[in-house]
Order: structure tokens, then C-alpha cells, then sequence
């Protein structure tokens, strides 16, 4: 009952409109094919996870790149500077791939990451049929991170009340945690529930799945969340508006359709919520919206950064060509 009255409310809020300052990117990061699908900052650098799908048959390449926090700070201030960066190359992810496809999974790439000291854990999504996703682990390293061909976490997706898989639906979002992490999936409209799902990572002994703890019912996509106090999150919420993606969609007397379906056609529709968890709950609240003029990106990376937010889309836009966007964006006020 606390949940659904929760739920309610927030629903009933607008969120104020976000400010916004685009942070030009290097034509490298900025290129279609790296896909960004998540943030994290981390040894004072901002770390930009690529999908790193591993499409091309001659040449595969799982990668993540790294830019200062100095310079992302000047450019703040310098729109001309030309941000450096680095590159890490993600070293026998192939061979991950290849046991993920052995267990008769289907691997589509990485989706979000969590590095604590020099352990990165990278989240795996598969395709809509296969029934697990994956949690892998790696050590950073000067150039490269190597991944740990022994770390591969089976990660269970829920599914629907007949037990259908949810439409190209992972766990788009991890967050560090006391004890290890939290993994969140894409959906959370479950009628039965929705969950977050602690993962406890000890330094010895293998890795494993907690209780799942409720989520309050949450329209759309959770793509990427990031830690901004204890027990608090800021997490991107995300509607496209395509028929492939109709599980998302509100009933009309939902007063979140509103949002999404304003003038009787469905329009793309991003924002920030601010989640928190209560004892072993997660309940959420709007926070801002994306500008018209970025409301159709496909947001998929977050992360918390001086007054505000860092934030990347994958590579899709309303219009072509397609490229990354990076952004500083802050809560406006009502």
C-alpha cells in the first residue's frame, strides 16, 4: 500500500526542466559505433563504457575510455578546448563472450559499469529470448582491463506473468553498495512487483545474489543510475516511442501517458527521478526534465559531478547522423 500511494504522488509531480551545457567530444568518442551505454567517475577520471558488441568478425574490441575531471572542468569554462582522452582496451572479453554463447546465451554487449579501487564489474545484456544476463569482473590496469576469466555471474532476468521475456530489456544500471552492488533492470512495471537485486562481491569466496528488494512501480526505463548520498540515487527514466517498445507504454488512464502520448500520438520522453531506498524498499520521485531539443536522445550514462550531472547517449538521435552527446546537465527550478 506504501508503494502504490508512493507511486502516486509521484506520478503527480512535473519535474522542473534540466539546464543544459553541451561538452563537444573528440570525433573518436563522438563516432556512432562506440554506443555509450554508461558513466562512472572514478581515480578523478570520468570513465565512458562502450557497448562493445564485438560485431566485427576480424577485428572485435571490447573498450572503455577515460577523461580527465581537470579537463572536463576547463571545458566547462573553454568550449573551444579540445578534450583529451584515454583508451582501455577490455582484454579477453572475447572469451567471455564465447562461454556466455556455450551456456546458450546470446551476448549484446556491456551496460553499465561500477569500478571500485582497481576492480571493474561490467554488467552483460542479451538478447530479448535468452533468460540470463551477466555480471563480469576486471582489474584496471595503465592501458587495458584485464578482464577475470573466471568472474561470470549468471544474473536471472525477471519475466513477465506468462513468462515472457521483457523487449530488449537488461540490467541497464549498477550502483555500488556496502556490501557489493546493485544491479537494476530496464522494466519495472511488473503487476506482481519490481525489483532492485543486491549482488554481494567479497573479496574472497565467489560473488552471489541477494533477496530481491522492491522497487516502487516505475513508468519507462530505468537506463543508468548514480550514487548521490547514502541511500540516494539519480537514475535516467526513458521512453521511445517505437511499436517494438509498446510494453513501456502507459494505459491511457494512467496519468503518466500524459507524458509520453501528449497530443494522442507517442513522442520519445527523457528525465531524471531521484530514487531512494528506505530500509529495503526503493521508492522514487521526478527530478527534471531533458529540453525539447534533447527530449528524443537515447540517454544511457550517468554521472554525479559537482553540482549536477554528466550524461551520454548511446548513439541515437531524433535525426541523422547519428554521434554521442555528452552533457552537463542541472536541475532547474520549478
Amino acid at each position: 500500500m506504501l508503494l502504490a500511494l508512493l507511486a502516486t504522488s509521484g506520478r503527480a509531480q512535473q519535474p522542473a526542466p534540466l539546464q543544459v551545457q553541451r561538452l563537444t567530444l573528440p570525433a573518436e568518442l563522438a563516432a556512432h559505433n562506440n554506443q555509450f551505454s554508461g558513466l562512472y567517475i572514478s581515480h578523478n577520471q570520468l570513465f565512458l563504457l562502450s557497448e562493445s558488441r564485438l560485431l566485427d568478425q576480424d577485428r572485435p574490441e571490447g573498450k572503455i575510455y577515460s577523461i580527465a575531471l581537470p579537463d572536463l572542468a576547463r571545458k566547462l569554462t573553454d568550449t573551444a578546448y579540445v578534450l583529451p582522452y584515454r583508451k582501455y582496451h577490455l582484454a579477453g572479453l572475447e572469451q567471455l563472450q564465447a562461454r556466455i554463447a556455450a551456456a546458450g546465451q546470446v551476448y549484446e554487449g556491456l551496460e553499465a559499469l561500477v569500478i571500485t579501487g582497481s576492480t571493474v564489474y561490467l554488467s552483460v545484456e542479451t538478447a530479448t529470448a535468452s533468460s540470463t544476463c551477466y555480471l563480469l569482473q576486471g582489474q584496471l590496469r595503465d592501458s587495458v582491463i584485464q578482464m577475470n576469466p573466471a568472474f561470470l555471474l549468471p544474473v536471472p532476468k525477471p519475466t513477465a506473468a506468462d513468462g515472457a521475456h521483457i523487449y530488449n530489456a537488461g540490467f541497464e544500471a549498477l550502483a555500488p553498495s556496502k556490501r557489493g552492488l546493485t544491479a537494476f533492470f530496464e522494466f519495472n512495471s511488473f503487476p506482481a512487483g519490481s525489483y532492485a537485486y543486491p549482488i554481494r562481491t567479497p573479496r574472497q569466496g565467489p560473488a552471489r545474489l541477494f533477496l530481491p528488494q522492491p522497487v516502487q512501480p516505475l513508468p519507462f526505463r530505468i537506463t543508468d543510475v548514480t550514487a548521490t548520498g547514502k541511500n540516494r540515487f539519480t537514475a535516467l527514466n526513458y521512453f521511445f516511442r517505437g511499436e517494438d517498445d509498446k510494453v513501456y507504454r502507459p494505459a491511457d488512464a494512467d496519468p503518466n501517458s500524459a507524458l509520453v502520448k501528449p497530443a494522442g500520438t507517442y513522442r520519445s520522453y527523457s528525465r531524471l527521478i531521484v530514487l531512494r531506498r528506505r530500509g529495503k524498499s526503493y521508492t522514487w520521485q521526478p527530478l527534471g526534465e531533458f529540453p525539447a531539443e534533447y527530449m528524443g536522445y537515447n540517454w544511457e550514462g550517468i554521472a554525479a559531478y559537482q553540482q549536477g550531472y554528466l550524461v551520454i547517449n548511446d548513439t541515437y538521435t531524433p535525426q541523422k547522423p547519428y554521434r554521442s552527446t555528452l552533457l552537463y546537465v542541472q536541475p532547474g527550478r520549478p
